[in-house]
């Protein structure tokens, strides 16, 4: 956690902190509370709502200047991603020209569009729909072991998202599209 983040958690703890008291205890002990300090009482509600809302800006100002340092690290994590599966990519060769023929002219290796399918597309295909073969029980989206879709629709929901499905056309490659729909389509036994 961050410096920004824990000075915007302390503040926010404070004002929750005085709510609940103001709310919870003082009217047990004080039935009549705040009666004769009410304006008091209106004043010090805003002062500390004043002050979170300064925390929230001023906070957000220093969190910005954070944010480039975080861009920087994540380029460095996709980079990392995109050597293991391409060295993945690399070693399943042979199992792609067995998995086309099963697949019915879908492209890809069932292997990698396995992992893409449970890990590495976000928020994770898995999280959302049920396949038996990945141990996925999502409710969100429809039942691939039921739906039994083919490689094509695969391709074209990934690609373009419908509904509530998001597209992934912007975070996964054509390649890992197409493995991720051969996948889907042999486990699913369209």
């Amino acid at each position: 956690m961050t410096g920004y983040e824990l000075a915007l958690l302390s503040v926010a703890a404070v004002f929750i902190a005085f709510a609940l008291v103001v709310a919870l205890v003082i009217p047990r002990a004080r039935p009549d509370f705040p009666a004769k300090r009410l304006g008091v009482f209106v004043a010090i509600c805003i002062a500390l709502f004043a002050v979170q809302m300064g925390a929230v800006l001023a906070l957000a100002e220093l969190g910005e200047h954070d944010e480039p340092e975080a861009a920087e690290t994540t380029e460095t994590d996709t980079t990392e991603t995109q050597t293991t599966e391409t060295e993945t990519t690399e070693t399943d060769t042979t199992e792609t020209e067995t998995t086309e023929t099963e697949t019915n002219g879908a492209t890809g290796s069932e292997a990698v569009g396995k992992e893409i399918f449970t890990s590495v597309a976000q928020p994770s295909c898995a999280t959302c729909h049920t396949l038996a073969d990945a141990g996925a029980t999502g409710t969100v989206g429809p039942n691939l072991d039921t739906a039994k879709p083919s490689s094509d629709l695969v391709v074209d929901r990934v690609t373009n998202g419908l509904g509530g499905m998001p597209s992934f056309s912007g975070s996964l490659s054509e390649e890992e599209i197409q493995e991720v729909a051969a996948y889907v389509s042999a486990a699913a036994g369209s």
